[in-house]
Formats: C-alpha cells, sequence, structure tokens
C-alpha cells in the first residue's frame, strides 16, 4: 500500500493526520532539530531524520521513501529551500504536478499563468524607475513574506533594498518583483482539483496575520514615520474567512480558468489543492497578485474541515485528508501515474 510522506514543516501534521485518517502509512522527513516536537504525534508511523532537508535529494533518502512505497506531497518549504531543477530531479512520485513548482517559483513565469487564466492582476512595475505610485516588492519563490517591502517612489525602493541588504535579509543579487499595490481585504481561495474526477473543488479562504506589518496600524502615524525598521510581512499565522454567497460565482470561475490554462501551458496541469491569493475592493471586486500550486499553510485552520467542504462532503474533510483520499482512490483505479509526477 502507498504510503504519505512530507518534509516535517508547515502542514504537515495536517497531511499525515489526514492520510492516517484515510488509514494509509505516513512518513516524515524530520529535521534532526524538531525530532522532539514532532515524536509528540501518534499519527506519525515512521521517521527519516536528516541535518538538512536537501538530503531528500541524496539517493539514501530517496531508496528510503521507495521502499516504503511513499508519495511525497510537496508544501512551502520544499520551495523555499530548494531550487526548481532539485524539486525535478527528485525521483519519488510527488503528488500533484512537480513541473508547475517552477512556475510559482519563478516571477515572470507566474504573471505569465496568471494572465494566460485571466485572472485580474495588479500591473507589473518593469523597473524601480518606473514607480509612480504605490507598489510591493517580493522577492522570487516561496519566502512566506519575509522580505517585501513597499516604495511609493525609486528613492524610497532603493533606501528599503539596501537597507534589508545590510540587514541580511535579502542578498543584494536577488531579482526582485515590483507590482502595483492592490488595497482591500485580503483573501485566499484554497481549492483542490481532482484529474480522476476532472472536478474542481473549492476548499476555503483564509486570511494571512504578517508581523510587523499589522502591528503598525496600531502605532499613531507620526510614530509609524520615525520608525527605522522597513516593516516586515512575514507570515506568522492565519485565520478563517467566509465569503459573501453571491461571490462564489466567480471564485469557481477563476479556479475553473486557472485549472483550464496550467493544462494549457504546463502539462499535466494543475492538479490537486491549490490557492488564488488576493484582495477585494471595495465593489466586491476580486484582484490577484498570486498563486500557490500546492497545499498551502492556511488550510491548517481547517483541520477538522472547511465550511465549503461540509457542502460537499458528509464527513470532516480538511485538505491532507482530501489529497490521502485522491492518492487512495488512483491507487485502487491504477491511476497513481494521473495524480503524481
Amino acid at each position: 500500500m502507498t504510503a504519505i510522506a512530507t518534509l516535517g514543516s508547515h502542514c504537515s501534521l495536517q497531511v499525515l493526520k489526514g492520510a492516517k485518517d484515510e488509514g494509509l502509512k505516513t512518513i516524515l522527513v524530520c529535521e534532526k532539530k524538531r525530532e522532539k516536537l514532532y515524536k509528540r504525534f501518534p499519527f506519525i508511523d515512521d521517521m527519516i531524520i536528516v541535518d538538512s532537508f536537501k538530503e531528500i535529494l541524496e539517493q539514501k533518502c530517496q531508496s528510503s521513501l521507495e521502499e516504503k512505497n511513499a508519495v511525497l506531497i510537496p508544501h512551502g518549504t520544499l520551495i523555499a529551500q530548494m531550487s526548481s531543477e532539485e524539486i525535478e530531479s527528485i525521483k519519488t512520485p510527488m503528488f500533484g504536478n512537480k513541473w508547475i513548482l517552477r512556475w510559482e517559483s519563478d516571477r515572470e513565469m507566474k504573471e505569465k499563468l496568471m494572465v494566460e487564466a485571466k485572472l485580474p492582476i495588479p500591473k507589473p512595475v518593469p523597473t524601480p524607475a518606473d514607480i509612480s505610485k504605490m507598489v510591493i516588492v517580493k522577492r522570487q519563490g516561496a519566502a512566506g513574506g519575509k522580505g517585501y517591502f513597499l516604495a511609493a517612489t525609486e528613492k524610497e525602493y532603493h533606501e528599503k533594498r539596501n537597507q534589508l541588504i545590510s540587514e541580511g535579509v535579502i542578498s543584494k543579487d536577488e531579482t526582485l518583483y515590483i507590482q502595483e499595490y492592490a488595497a482591500g481585504v485580503l483573501a485566499y481561495l484554497q481549492f483542490f482539483y481532482s484529474p480522476l474526477n476532472e472536478e474542481l473543488e473549492f476548499f476555503g479562504v483564509d486570511q494571512r496575520h504578517e508581523s510587523d506589518i499589522e502591528g503598525l496600524a496600531r502605532i499613531p502615524s507620526e510614530q509609524q514615520l520615525k520608525s527605522n525598521k522597513v516593516p516586515s510581512f512575514n507570515v506568522i499565522g492565519n485565520s478563517p474567512l467566509v465569503l459573501r454567497e453571491s461571490l462564489l460565482e466567480n471564485v469557481y470561475d477563476m479556479g475553473d480558468s486557472f485549472v483550464d490554462a496550467a493544462k494549457r501551458l504546463v502539462t499535466p496541469g494543475m492538479n490537486g489543492p491549490f490557492c488564488i491569493e488576493g484582495v477585494y475592493d471595495e465593489n466586491a471586486r476580486f484582484t490577484s497578485f498570486e498563486f500557490s500550486a500546492r497545499i498551502v499553510a492556511g488550510t491548517n485552520i481547517y483541520m477538522n474541515g472547511s465550511p465549503y467542504y461540509s457542502l460537499l462532503f458528509n464527513e470532516q474533510m480538511s485538505m491532507g485528508k482530501r489529497i490521502a483520499r485522491e492518492v487512495k482512490n488512483a491507487e485502487k483505479s491504477n491511476q497513481l501515474d494521473k495524480v503524481t509526477t
């Protein structure tokens, strides 16, 4: 029987608990420094202890996963700590489409896929000299918001960039991506696409809490201006959100368009969990500034199921459990190759 494996970080507890609930064996690739934490949880059957997650690239680790008949579930830590080439070199079957993770990690490719999907996106700003209004500056890949900053002028861009370089938050050689800042209510739309059923499922919505940009709102403006620190967008946690029902049709339309675009641009397409991330403005219009082509940590708030999944399943269904259910159904029907790459 197939086992479910993942890296010990991000949403590993949800993934492995869901797999255990589905009757599958569970494997955690765990850094030695976190072994004590993960030993607390009884649903983890096996641990592969490593000094660094990079060891999953080594033959010894991959042979161990192969012996255990493992499917690897990718999440944000995999993307944050490894290059696209390294991820694509992993021989262990990976749930979903490992090739699309390159499109998530590269800002230009990400923008191309979002345009292909006809998602409403903020205007990209080609160079710092083109800044004429408030922009947000982002790093490549899954940085969890760390190193992002706002700027309203070219001068402010260079000042903040140089400060973050001096603090060691970003490197001077990093290619940063600039886009116009979209204001509104943050909404991270979580989906699951099943290639077995050829159906899109809307899983839920979360909001992300970023430190210390959120805390600035509680400080008088004159004190904010005196601060010498570049505010951080580092994600600390997540909270649930339920949308007005009238918005759901557009949510499904965006999800369908994204799945269709992914099929055209990066075979076999957007299989499994993904997230379209953005804001709703005062007219309830959505602007999407990101996508994540795998499970997102915001699904952790729905370990007992989301309001939207309660409409689709007459049982508690986390995203981790939904992934395991797909793997189990694929194995039963001899279609594991349809849900892994």
